[in-house]
C-alpha cells in the first residue's frame, strides 16, 4: 500500500511533510537525523525493528525542514526551529495522548517539547541522545565534520553512517544503506549548517528538572560516539528517568536477529495496552544473562596440607555454602567443579547481591573457622548461547577471565556491568584496564567493596 503523505507549516512558515500510519495508541517519532521516511525501502534491513515496535500503534512520523520530502530551502534550522517542526506536526496530526520517541540529535527537541507540552506526552523515550551539544562534542571536531559535509558530501554521508555503530561486516552493510538515504535527502550544505547552528544553539540542561512524564532513557554503555556518560546525565536530571544500559546498539541486535529483549523493554515501559506477537523470532536462543564465576583461591595447596579426605571435607563445606546462597538469590547452577561454579542469573542486580553475600557469608564462617575459605568472582553480562544446559561465548569467556584477575574475597566486574548497577548502592572501585586473552580490546575492571562497618578484607 502507498504511504499517504500529507503537510502542515510551521508557525515560521516552513512546510513539513509527515505521514501517519497504523491505529492504536499513539506514538510520535523524531527523525534523529537528515533522512526521509519515504527511503525506508533504503533501510530495510532496519525496518524488522521499527515494523514490529509501531504494530498496533498509530505511529507519525515527519521530514524534518531542509530534508527528504519536506521545504528543502529552510534557512533556519537552529534548535528552536526544529522544536517548530514537531509541534506543528502533532498539531496537524491530531495526536493528543502519545509516546514519543526521539534518537541522537532529536533528543534536545523532544525533551523542549516535552517541556512545553507536557499534556500531550504520555511517555518520552530518549535513545542513544544528549541534553547539551557541547557535551557531545566540541567545536573544533564540529567544524571539520561541518567542512567535511561542505567539500565532500558522498564522504561525509558515508562517515555519518558508520558512526552508530561499530564499522564490523555486518554493520557495514547497514551504512551503506543509510548513507544512499542521507544523500537523497539532503545536500552537504544542510548538514553542515545542522551541525553548527545545532552547537550553538542546543542546550536543554536547565528544562530536564520540569520534565515530569515517565522517561526511559536507552543507550549503548559501550558507545564510542554518543558516551555513556550523556545517557547518565539525562537520567541524573530528569525527575524519576529510568535508565537502561544496552550492552550493543539497537541495530547490532537488529542485525543479529536479537532484537525481542529491546522490544519487550519499550513495550514494557510504554504500557499502553498493544498487544503484539512477536515480531521478529528469535534466530538462536540467546537470552540476556548474567553470569558469575566463583574460584576457591588455594586449593591446589589447601588439599596438599590436609589430604585427601579432609580436605574433601572442605571442599563439601564450600560447595554447601554455595549451593544455599545460589538457592537464595535466585541463581541457576550450571557447572561446578568442586573448587569452582559458574552461575547464571536473569537479573544482574540479583547477581551482585548473590556475590556480595557469598563473601560475607565466608568472612563469617573464616573468622569462626580453623581453616580459611577464600573465593574470588567476576560477573559479566551478556547474551550467551545456551545448549542442552550449558552456556558458551564470549559472554562467559570474559567473566572467567574477570574472575582469574580476582584476588581473594574481591568481586570483579567489567564497566558495563557497573554501569546496569548505577544506583544500586554498590560501592566500587575502579582497577584499571584489564586486556583479556582472545579479545580485541581492554576491559575496565571495577571492584565492587562487599564488606559491612568493622568487616575486616579478605586475606590475600
Amino acid at each position: 500500500m502507498e504511504r499517504e503523505i500529507r503537510y502542515c507549516t510551521t508557525e515560521d512558515g516552513v512546510r513539513i511533510a509527515y505521514c501517519v500510519e497504523g491505529e492504536g495508541p499513539g506514538m510520535v517519532c523524531c527523525p534523529e537525523f537528515v533522512g526521509s521516511f519515504s527511503l525506508d525501502h533504503l533501510i530495510d534491513d532496519q525496518m524488522a525493528f521499527w515494523g514490529a515496535m509501531w504494530r498496533g500503534r498509530r505511529v507519525v512520523r515527519y521530514d524534518m525542514r531542509g530534508t527528504g520530502l519536506s521545504q528543502r530551502d529552510a534557512s533556519d534550522v537552529t534548535h528552536d526551529a526544529l522544536v517548530l517542526d514537531l509541534e506543528a506536526v502533532v498539531r496537524a496530526s491530531g495526536a493528543r495522548q502519545f509516546t514519543l520517541w526521539a534518537s541522537t540529535l532529536s533528543g534536545p527537541r523532544a525533551i523542549e517539547y516535552t517541556a512545553r507540552h507536557p499534556e500531550h506526552v504520555r511517555r518520552l523515550v530518549l535513545h542513544r541522545t544528549f541534553a547539551r551539544a557541547a557535551d557531545l562534542m566540541s567545536r573544533e571536531q564540529v567544524v571539520v565534520f561541518a567542512d567535511l559535509a561542505r567539500l565532500y558530501p558522498d564522504r561525509a554521508f558515508s562517515v555519518f553512517a558508520l558512526l552508530p555503530g561499530r564499522p564490523d561486516a555486518s554493520s557495514v552493510g547497514a551504512a551503506v544503506h543509510a548513507a544512499q538515504a542521507y544523500r537523497q535527502s539532503a545536500t552537504g550544505e544542510l548538514v553542515a549548517q545542522l551541525l553548527t547552528r545545532g552547537f550553538d544553539t542546543t542546550d536543554v540542561t536547565s528544562l530536564l528538572p520540569s520534565i515530569r512524564v515517565p522517561t526511559l532513557v536507552m543507550h549503548w554503555s559501550d558507545d564510542s560516539t554518543f558516551q555513556f556518560r550523556l545517557a547518565q546525565g539525562l537520567a541524573a536530571g530528569i525527575p524519576g528517568a529510568r535508565l537502561v544500559p544496552l550492552t550493543d546498539g539497537i541495530m547490532d541486535y537488529v542485525i543479529g536477529g536479537r532484537i525481542d529483549y529491546v522490544l519487550e523493554l519499550l513495550d514494557e515501559f510504554i504500557d499502553d495496552g498493544t498487544a503484539r506477537a512477536k515480531a521478529v523470532p528469535r534466530a538462536n536462543t540467546r537470552s540476556v544473562q548474567t553470569v558469575l564465576f566463583t574460584d576457591l583461591v588455594g586449593h591446589t595447596e589447601m588439599m596438599q596440607r590436609l589430604g585427601d579426605a579432609k580436605g574433601r571435607n572442605v571442599l563439601r563445606e564450600h560447595e554447601r555454602m554455595m549451593r544455599e546462597t545460589l538457592k537464595e538469590h535466585g541463581g541457576a547452577e550450571i557447572k561446578a567443579d568442586g573448587d569452582s561454579f559458574m552461575v547464571s542469573f536473569g537479573s544482574v542486580t540479583q547477581a551482585m547481591e548473590c556475590a556480595v553475600e557469598l563473601q560475607r557469608a565466608f568472612a563469617r564462617r573464616n573468622a569462626a573457622a580453623g581453616e580459611p575459605l577464600h573465593v574470588r568472582i567476576g560477573l559479566n553480562a551478556g547474551e550467551p548461547i545456551e545448549e542442552d544446559g550449558d552456556l558458551f561465548g564470549s559472554t562467559v569467556i570474559l567473566a572467567s577471565r574477570i574472575c582469574a584477575q580476582a584476588g581473594a574475597g574481591e568481586i570483579l566486574i567489567p564497566e558495563p556491568v557497573r554501569h546496569l548497577l548505577s544506583g544500586k548502592s554498590f560501592v566500587f572501585a575502579d582497577r584499571g584496564d584489564f586486556a583479556p586473552k582472545g579479545f580485541d580490546d581492554a576491559v575496565r575492571l571495577y571492584e565492587v567493596r562487599w564488606q559491612q562497618d568493622g568487616e575486616a578484607h579478605a586475606i590475600r
